[in-house]
């Protein structure tokens, strides 16, 4: 949530091998309320005839328009209600009917749907690696500048974010036509992009690592000894039910990998580079292969694989999904979490954070945790419109109202941010021009899914009120030009010097720091990778090539749950090498040699911001 950051799917059947799904994801739905809304009929959206009908582009909103969103980073299926949904509908008079491959097939789905030649009106691609570009040269998204959508619509955009439109032109529109926008775009401003928060902990319960003597921890293997004295600490929740470590999924899973084994690589300041065998430093010219001795993949299996030899892995992980994992770490069963949004944001409720309860960031001294930094040509997330969308100048109006500071005040958030909520309710402006969280806000945001919206504002749950599309159009740490104060609430002066809870205080008496973010960059643990663009388009891989890649990353997803779960370690390293054996059969090396052009295409892209 975030992150669902931030992981690449294998396209099974159609065009070809990966897609950002989730990495970064946040927070979904429990078992019990996962419910689709059914999808937006004809009637409410057909029609391609243009909604100007008056003069200098002022549009007619007197009829209710349905937008069809895929989504390939929602956690989320159904039709946008809440308090959002009710701001969309009184301001542009249009509903979104939420379309998300993660919990329909996954790159089944984004097959099909590309297949259908009809990908919706709005759409969300989680990585602009293979799927995006796909579907430009299939025909199946909108020129944004046809017939001036864009000068028209999109002037908000075109003023302040020139260079994520010259980044579309170049990279993917043969330096004129512009098919999508990337994600959390900034003006410039150095360090990290991040909010209090960074995306990765990791975190612990705060309460019984205090408990246990607080004990040095220097790199990822040391924290096994540490819970699993967490754990006979605690044992069983106050229901009676029994506790870990660690709670993995496998419906975030993707070409590749199994998503959390990657964690540990972030957290050493390394990334993958997209779709390739490599992760790359964020503030070097390093790499390392993916499946080499030294990767934080592999070593990540082992710790997984040690974990469960302990008793520390729930036995669950292979079979459930996001949701269930969500529901045990808010029934406090889950004593270890990789990120701030799905962990502490789960447990700590303000009754737990006043008796000093709760997940809190517990770095290990090695640590120096990978960073975007601001990026004025947009991340690799894309939104999007469909070829076959319907009043595209309606798209286009809501699109760039969401790059306003009205439209990023209430849509930033995106799994590793809370979003703000409603002006008025959940946080208003304050005599001096600032803004400020309310009362009622700061419990929305403790207990998102427990805290009922007043019906006037949308009614249900602050979560489900939330933009469910799971996308940040700007960067939630960028600065609100109209309060002089960052669009993320958590950083805003007054949220700051709050009251803390009894956990709050502990943690900062402790690591004398006001934030997990201000403590990483005091300790210089913190590596921002810098976000340049090369001024041509991105080297691809050819078709054969990527059949190839999509079989390694299927075997390697395979055999790393095999891997974990291996009976003793001479199974374990069984398995790790008939998973090596095996990928190199299947074209590794050519893969390997893609790979490094490109690495070394992002580093001369990094060197274009270089001073």
């Amino acid at each position: 949530m975030r992150f669902k950051r931030l992981t690449g799917l294998t396209l099974a059947a159609f065009m070809a091998v990966s897609i950002t799904a989730c990495s970064s994801g946040g927070d979904s739905k429990n078992n019990d309320d996962t419910k689709q809304a059914p999808p937006a009929t004809t009637e409410q959206t057909s029609g391609r005839e243009s909604t100007n009908n008056a003069q200098e582009g002022t549009l007619d909103h007197s009829k209710e328009l349905t937008l069809n969103v895929f989504s390939t980073t929602a956690n989320y299926a159904g039709e946008q209600t809440g308090w959002y949904g009710k701001i969309l509908k009184d301001k542009f008079n249009i509903k979104l009917n939420i379309i998300a491959s993660n919990l329909d097939g996954g790159q089944n789905k984004i097959a099909a749907m590309m297949a259908s030649g009809d990908l919706g009106d709005i759409v969300i691609f989680g990585s602009d690696k293979t799927d995006y570009p796909n579907a430009i040269k299939g025909g199946l998204l909108m020129d944004m500048t046809q017939n001036g959508l864009l000068d028209k619509y999109g002037k908000t955009i075109v003023d302040n974010y020139p260079k994520v439109l010259e980044k579309a032109k170049i990279a993917f529109g043969d330096g004129k036509a512009v098919y999508g926008l990337g994600n959390k775009v900034a003006t410039d401003q150095p360090g990290p992009s991040e909010g209090k928060d960074l995306t990765w902990g990791p975190e612990l319960r705060w309460d019984l690592y205090q408990k246990i003597g607080a004990p040095e921890i220097n790199t990822p293997q040391d924290y096994l000894p540490v819970l699993k004295k967490m754990q006979e600490l605690e044992p069983k929740t106050e229901n009676g039910k029994k506790t870990y470590a660690f709670s993995l999924w496998a419906d975030w899973d993707g070409n590749y990998k199994m998503t959390l084994a990657k964690q540990f690589a972030n957290m050493y300041g390394y990334d993958e580079n997209g779709a390739t065998l490599l992760y790359v430093a964020a503030d070097e010219d390093k790499y390392y292969e993916f499946l080499s001795d030294e990767s934080w993949y592999m070593k990540s299996l082992k710790l997984y694989y040690d974990a469960n030899q302990m008793g520390l892995l729930d036995p669950d992980s292979m079979t459930q999904k996001f949701d269930d994992v969500v529901g045990k770490y808010k029934d406090g069963r889950i004593l270890f979490s990789w990120f701030p949004w799905l962990g502490s944001a789960n447990y700590n409720t303000q009754e737990r954070s006043a008796e000093g309860k709760g997940l809190a960031t517990v770095p290990f001294k090695e640590e120096k945790v990978y960073s975007w930094g601001f990026n004025q040509y947009g991340g690799d997330w894309i939104m999007a419109i469909g070829a076959k969308a319907k009043q595209p100048e309606r798209i286009m109006e809501f699109i760039n109202w969401l790059y306003t500071p009205e439209g990023a005040m209430l849509s930033a958030g995106d799994g590793t941010a809370i979003a703000n909520g409603p002006k008025g309710l959940t946080w208003d402006i304050g005599a001096d021009g600032k803004p400020f969280v309310t009362d009622f806000g700061w419990k929305a945001y403790a207990d998102q899914k427990g805290t009922d919206i007043p019906a006037e504002y949308g009614g249900g749950n602050f979560y489900y009120g939330q933009s469910q599309i799971n996308y940040s159009n700007v960067a939630p740490g960028i600065t609100n030009p109209e309060t002089g104060e960052p669009y993320d609430h958590n950083l805003w002066t007054t949220s700051l010097e709050r009251n803390p809870s009894k956990l709050d205080q502990e943690w900062r008496d402790k690591m004398e720091a006001l934030t997990p973010k201000e403590y990483f960059v005091k300790n210089n643990m913190i590596a921002v990778a810098p976000q340049g663009f090369t001024g041509k388009p991105p080297i691809m891989m050819d078709k054969a090539l990527e059949q190839k890649n999509a079989q390694i990353g299927t075997v390697i997803q395979q055999y790393s749950w095999r891997m974990i779960f291996a009976k003793d370690e001479g199974q374990y390293n069984k398995y790790k090498q008939e998973m090596l054996d095996k990928v190199k059969g299947l074209g590794y090396d050519e893969v390997l040699a893609f790979s490094v052009q490109k690495a070394e295409e992002l580093f001369e892209a990094r060197k274009s911001v270089q001073k």
